[in-house]
């Protein structure tokens, strides 16, 4: 069983959006401001829709927290909807508003409308893209930002910034000093971004491709990166097919509405080339090397990489580099210019359904990913090191690297 175990809850349309997070230890400070910031950068980048502008999205804390700090019980996030006051009795529970709004009936192609509709024998689109929409993803950033606050009590930094969206690429140089400091710049520069891309002469292209797919009444894809820093050697395992970190991190990012596929380190650019130019050659390094006047950087002793095409990650296990980690965002399925579809009452052609929609979502996707690695991560953390308060858990892993230190 995981140790660290999230749920969430709510409708698109509905009155609130409800995430409840298991097995934070007592003692770690919670500010709530950080989770609205984290709910704030997912409702921003260029390409978003009209939704955007109507929700202020806060998360109130109901349960877990006391005076500030987590006391060890699940943590219980509620998150307004401020367009339930449009559909009071259009998403009422109560059997006296049925039928007060039409039913949907025009599936979209490429979403979850018709395959739900089958699955849980309903007549009603509106029952399953209220749910399937992605706007249930504000409860998970909401508690994976406080994954990212235990985290960071421990050194560890998790950050996304976009790469491509249409064929627009980010520019880059694959070879760098330190990595760990370039991805941290990448995703600060990527904060001043509309799209979130780092590469200033790439992202003012980017805003121009989706002016025009806004114009066009169509919508694009993309690709965002996520990457892990200070991340110690040996979380995750390789004795199970699920213990295995890359397979849990793939299974979270692709848990992301219109996520298609998942890539570590290289990737699928790795069968390109030989075995002998992309394994992470081992060094190691008897004593601690001080700061650097060019770098201003210290170097620690002991084993170290200088390539990290693996991604961090090897044999399912961290290998004391930065994880990395991409994922390919579809162009979101609701289309001012609709589809072709088929009406599920009366089985006659028709115009897919139009709903309110954004042309990009790229941008808030990486911020998406953000959270659902850190709660990954946060999960193998507490099953590499436990303990039932922060307390303990520091005593654990300051030990753990002790032990690292002296191997």
């Amino acid at each position: 069983m995981p140790r660290l175990r999230f749920l969430a809850a709510g409708e698109s349309h509905g009155k609130s959006l409800i995430g409840i997070l298991e097995g934070i230890p007592s003692g770690l400070y919670i500010s709530a401001e950080d989770v609205d910031r984290d709910l704030k950068r997912r409702q921003m980048g260029y390409g978003r829709g009209a939704r955007m502008k109507i929700e202020s999205d806060h998360a109130a804390i109901l349960s877990g927290v006391r005076w500030g700090k987590t006391i060890g019980s699940p943590v219980t996030l509620y998150i307004e909807n401020k367009d339930w006051k449009n559909w009071i009795e259009g998403m009422s529970s109560h059997v006296d508003d049925n039928r007060s709004i039409p039913a949907v009936t025009k599936p979209r192609p490429g979403h979850a409308d018709l395959a739900g509709a089958v699955k849980y024998d309903q007549r009603d689109l509106r029952n399953v893209l209220e749910r399937s929409s992605a706007r249930e993803t504000a409860a998970r950033v909401a508690l994976g930002a406080i994954a990212k606050m235990f985290l960071t009590e421990f050194g560890i930094r998790i950050g996304s910034y976009v790469i491509q969206i249409g064929k627009i690429k980010l520019q880059r140089t694959e070879h760098v000093r330190n990595l760990e400091k370039a991805l941290l710049f990448l995703f600060e520069e990527a904060e001043k971004s509309p799209v979130r891309c780092p590469d200033k002469e790439a992202s003012g292209k980017m805003v121009e491709l989706i002016d025009k797919m806004r114009r066009e009444g169509n919508s694009l894809g993309g690709i965002f990166e996520v990457f892990a820093t200070g991340v110690p050697i040996g979380l995750g395992s390789y004795i199970q097919w699920d213990k295995k970190l890359d397979g849990r991190l793939a299974k979270a990012l692709m848990s992301i509405q219109a996520i298609k596929g998942v890539e570590i380190g290289l990737g699928f650019d790795i069968v390109k080339h030989p075995g002998s130019q992309v394994m992470d050659e081992i060094f190691y390094r008897a004593e601690s090397i001080g700061r650097r006047a060019e770098s201003n950087e210290s170097q620690p002793a002991g084993f170290y990489r200088k390539s990290n095409n693996a991604g961090g990650i090897e044999g399912g296990m961290t290998n004391g580099m930065p994880i990395v980690i991409r994922a390919a965002m579809k162009p979101i399925p609701t289309l001012k210019r609709p589809l072709r579809s088929v009406d599920i009452t009366t089985k006659k052609p028709v115009e897919a359904t139009y709903e309110r929609s954004d042309v990009c979502a790229v941008p808030a996707a990486g911020v998406i990913g953000e959270a659902m690695v850190a709660l990954t991560i946060a999960d193998v953390f507490l099953e590499k090191f436990g303990g039932d308060s922060m307390a303990e858990t520091k005593r654990n892993y300051d030990s753990y690297i002790g032990y690292i230190r002296k191997w």
